[in-house]
């Protein structure tokens, strides 16, 4: 017999069996009940039990992150209180002295989570120490180190959508967690029997709030040149999550004046009511703050992302406002670093511009490129001068924390403008004057967000089994693939590179794009050839991965 959705009565039947032994061991009554809801419901709910428990949660790019909701492939405090048994076994099989220090964001679930995981910790017999309060996640990642932790916990989505949340590891040095401790940590979360023979703690010791006081010290001191100019006019906003009370303090430490804040993105709130996804670069998410810009008339406007680790810019271009890239943004940054003597490695990834690459060296300096995210970024030399991903993640001070800081970005981007401005210029005339230098590098993205995931591995497929010939026209030089230790795929042609690969964090296929345009006739004249030849790519590379 089948039923209405193509399931056998069989299919069904095992189905329930599963998540009523799930049930059982779940230690959250509101997630039994939720599961108990969804049982009554069947057949009809068939397809969303099935999602539910579609797979466990993974270790991705940062960590796990799924949807609010019970079952094993959500984040709920079943699947937390494991991820913290897990974790706690690998630090004792590998002899990692040290507390855990856990922090959390304002989303759902957040607190709980930190609460569970800071249980388990005491449980196992360690001490657990707790952020005083939703703080942003470079707080956290500076807190690993400063309080010599064996390891560190950020509950955070970062900018995933409302519905989503997340548990991202840091390990003793400061950096997120890297293979092979990820898939480690897994394998002992795998080993965990039952939940309810996990030993709980007694409550975490609370951290004091001089670790905030602490962190923006140490930040403004890497950050900031002494003496430099502070008149700057800036408008702010945190996205409803938890930066603006940090950003806020750090420039009252930089000696700048406040920042406006929106004041309808002003309080941390878990549904985001203003934006479709929390995120910066999305699609009007920074339109209440352009409206705010254009009202004070400001220098500059600043966006944090919820968790206050990625940092955006928008700048006055013409009669409106113009979101910066983050490969714009990263090499301005390292740019004034490098003119300020700042010696050390400066890196990137591989999906961001290849500009740095170019600078770096011409400035005396050296690079170095990592595969996508932080974790590698990070550890990409022992001198680390600067790091930078072109999602808006930028880490300014790697001796003080080891990841993407958006409230140290943006005291560093903040006093490069207020120098500019001294000087009657702008962030986009230094851009200008170093697309001069080096030809203008544009870059771009095609991101294809799915909700079957196979479509992303068919799209994989289809580009490495016909790769483009040509490139807008340009014969193809190169076709890199990472597989298997990377799921990449880099196409070259003359002045012009695409990076293919899934997303790490979100159900999306991306596409990096650049091209380097020569300046002969003029910035102006270069950038609408870049506007328009990543247009053409744009349509190319979507026919080539049968997105079209």
């Amino acid at each position: 017999m089948t039923d209405t959705s193509g399931w056998t009565g069989h299919e069904v039947a095992a189905l329930r069996h599963r998540t009523e032994v799930w049930i059982a061991d779940d230690p959250d009554p509101v997630s039994r009940a939720e599961l108990q809801n969804v049982l009554a419901g069947l057949p009809a709910t068939v397809d969303d039990l099935a999602d539910r428990f579609a797979g466990p949660l993974t270790f991705g790019t940062a960590g796990l992150r799924g949807p609010v909701r019970a079952g094993p492939n959500g984040m709920n405090r079943a699947v937390v209180r494991a991820a913290a048994a897990g974790l706690c076994a690998y630090l004792d099989d590998f002899r990692v002295a040290g507390p855990v220090v856990i922090g959390y964001d304002a989303r759902r679930g957040s607190a709980e989570f930190a609460a569970e995981t800071a249980a388990v910790v005491t449980g196992a017999g360690r001490a657990a120490l707790l952020l005083p309060r939703p703080l942003p996640t470079p707080v956290l990642a500076y807190a690993v180190r400063r309080l010599e932790a064996a390891a560190g916990v950020m509950v955070t989505a970062s900018h995933n959508p409302p519905a989503d949340n997340g548990y991202k590891v840091y390990l003793s040095d400061g950096g997120q967690i890297v293979p092979p401790a990820d898939r480690e940590i897994e394998a002992r979360i795998r080993a965990v029997e039952t939940l309810a023979a996990v030993p709980l703690g007694t409550a975490a010791q609370q951290v004091e709030d001089r670790l905030v006081d602490e962190y923006l010290d140490a930040t403004a001191r890497a950050v900031l040149s002494a003496g430099g100019p502070r008149s700057l006019r800036v408008a702010y906003t945190p996205l409803h999550g938890v930066g603006r009370d940090v950003l806020v303090r750090a420039f009252a430490v930089a000696g700048f004046e406040p920042p406006a804040v929106v004041g309808s993105q002003a309080e941390p709130d878990p549904a985001f009511p203003t934006v479709a996804f929390p995120n910066p670069e999305e699609p009007g998410a920074v339109d209440e703050l352009i409206a705010l810009a254009s009202s004070i008339d400001a220098d500059i406007a600043i966006a944090n992302d919820p968790d206050a680790d990625r940092c955006a810019v928008v700048v006055p271009a013409g009669d409106g406002w113009r979101l910066l890239h983050g490969d714009e943004v990263g090499v301005l940054l390292a740019d004034s670093l490098l003119r300020r003597g700042v010696k050390g490695t400066y890196a990137t990834t591989i999906v961001s511009s290849s500009l740095l690459s170019t600078l770096a060296p011409a400035r005396g300096a050296k690079a170095a490129e990592t595969l996508t995210g932080f974790k590698w970024i990070v550890r990409a030399a022992d001198d680390l001068a600067f790091g930078y991903e072109e999602a808006l993640g930028y880490a300014v001070a790697p001796g003080v924390v080891r990841d993407k800081d958006g409230i140290g970005a943006a005291l560093a981007v903040a006093e490069l403008a207020a120098a500019l401005k001294a000087e009657g210029r702008t962030l986009t005339d230094r851009l200008d004057e170093l697309a001069v230098e080096f030809g203008l590098h544009a870059t771009s993205q095609l991101s294809v967000r799915v909700t079957d995931l196979s479509e992303i591995a068919a799209a994989m497929e289809r580009v490495r089994s016909a790769p483009p010939e040509t490139l807008l026209g340009r014969a193809v030089t190169e076709v890199h693939d990472r597989l298997p230790s990377a799921d990449v795929l880099t196409l070259r042609a003359p002045g012009v590179r695409v990076v293919v690969r899934p997303s790490g964090t979100e159900p999306k296929l991306k596409a990096y794009l650049e091209v380097v345009e020569p300046v002969p006739a003029g910035v102006p004249t270069a950038r609408a050839a870049a506007t328009s030849h990543l247009a053409q790519l744009r349509t190319e590379m979507a026919t080539a991965l049968g997105l079209d």
